[in-house]
């Protein structure tokens, strides 16, 4: 629950500047006339125009809608831009973020162990606090073992890089998340891409795919963009048909579906060991850092040695370690915050609805406001401003072009009083000017 609801905003406020909206990040970069040549032999070639040609337009009508600086930690409510704004596209399901139990371990593991361990893990960098924090996240996810890195990208680099390679095939959920995809590309797999959530254009892709050593079947379990579920038990099942390996993507599941927020497995009742490998981010509902990878313990002791950011990137700093091991803790102590999360974002999501916002396919936490337009994306994020409301918009490549939106999320620490705030300024904004 919030601890400001007594104290929303009480009127739109079209006088306020937001410096960030205005490009201050940049400078006096785009306040200058600039003949951009993107040569083909240049540093930055021709892709780089269009990126520099809408900066340039969001800054010019002051709505330049990312990289907005807070000013002091996350949650419904922060500082950011020198005012008091609600938060609505943070990835703090679970409101922990700030939480005194967390802050105080993170605090504890400082004070023992120092801010970085000086080496990568496979080296000098790992303390018997990783090796706690592994144990945890695999009983976590009822896995043999895990290993963690620092970020759940890299946790998907890792395990798709060092197992699969140009002889062996990924067949991929089309919205998969780019830092799969990105695995893919640097592993030279050859890839496929079914239909999002289509189990018949799965079974089709697996039917009619070339030859391959091995077949790699991934998706998320809550896609980033859309907020929808994947359809686990049916993947299952074709992968036992066809004789397929299976890697599930939990980092916006974990914390979010099931009783107690163990992901997408429990959400649908599957048995953890019918994937063969999950992976995941520990900087959402965990508010940490880092990324996880939860499989059997031979695969783990493979990873280990085989996988280059256990090997070549630096380990987790011990309080980020601490952070996760509290709240992990927190979860399983605390399942009621699950159920906050799930109440809240259909409270959101069923008022969105109703006043005719377009939110998708969305079934959980991440709430996409589909407006096609980037423009509108845009301005809307920038109105909302005016509301106090920080509302992030999705434009493409992350999203196909005019699909663009407003992405937002909620937590369990946003309050009801929160939320019909919002609403309500989702309502001004979709009357008639």
């Amino acid at each position: 629950m919030s601890k400001q609801a007594d104290v929303l905003p009480t009127v739109r406020d079209e006088a306020r500047e937001y410096p960030s909206a205005s490009g201050s990040l940049f400078g006096d970069y785009f306040n200058e006339i600039k003949r951009w040549n993107f040569r083909k032999d240049g540093i930055i070639d021709a892709r780089g125009r269009r990126l520099f040609e809408t900066t340039a337009m969001a800054v010019e009508h002051k709505a330049y809608p990312f990289q907005i600086p807070l000013e002091g930690r996350s949650g419904p409510w922060v500082q950011a831009d020198g005012h008091r704004m609600m938060m609505l596209s943070s990835y703090d399901y679970l409101g922990l973020i700030g939480d005194r139990r967390v802050n105080e371990a993170a605090k504890d593991a400082v004070d023992q162990y120092g801010t970085g361990t000086g080496g990568v893990r496979l080296l000098t960098g790992s303390t018997d606090l990783h090796q706690q924090m592994e144990a945890e996240v695999a009983a976590y996810k009822g896995t043999d073992a895990a290993i963690t890195f620092s970020s759940g990208y890299l946790a998907n680099v890792a395990v798709i890089t060092s197992l699969f390679g140009p002889p062996d095939r990924v067949v991929a959920d089309s919205l998969s998340h780019r830092s799969l995809m990105d695995a893919c590309r640097m592993a030279g797999v050859q890839v496929q891409r079914f239909q999002h959530n289509d189990p018949a254009s799965l079974r089709h892709e697996l039917q009619n795919g070339p030859q391959a050593n091995r077949t790699l079947i991934i998706s998320d379990g809550v896609f980033s963009m859309d907020g929808d579920i994947a359809c686990l038990p049916e993947i299952v099942a074709l992968k036992k048909e066809f004789g397929c390996y299976l890697l599930m993507d939990e980092s916006h599941a974990s914390g979010m579906l099931g009783a107690t927020g163990r992901g997408t497995d429990e959400h649908w009742g599957i048995d953890t060991d019918d994937v063969d490998i999950w992976t995941g981010s520990l900087a959402k509902a965990i508010p940490s850092n880092g990324g996880f990878v939860a499989v059997s313990q031979e695969l783990a002791i493979y990873l280990q040695h085989a996988a280059a950011p256990f090997i070549f990137s630096a380990a987790l700093c011990p309080a980020a370690v601490a952070a996760v091991r509290k709240a992990l803790q927190i979860l399983h102590a605390e399942p009621e915050r699950v159920r906050c999360l799930r109440k809240n974002a259909d409270f959101l999501r069923a008022g969105l609805q109703s006043l005719g916002y377009n939110t998708g396919l969305s079934e959980t936490g991440v709430i996409p406001v589909i407006l096609g337009s980037e423009i509108e994306a845009g301005l809307l994020a920038r109105r909302l401003r005016d509301f106090s409301i920080i509302a992030t918009p999705v434009m493409f490549p992350a999203v196909a072009q005019g699909m663009a939106r407003l992405r937002l999320c909620v937590t369990a620490a946003h309050s009801t009083s929160d939320l019909e705030y919002a609403l309500d300024a989702f309502e001004k904004l979709a009357e008639p000017a």
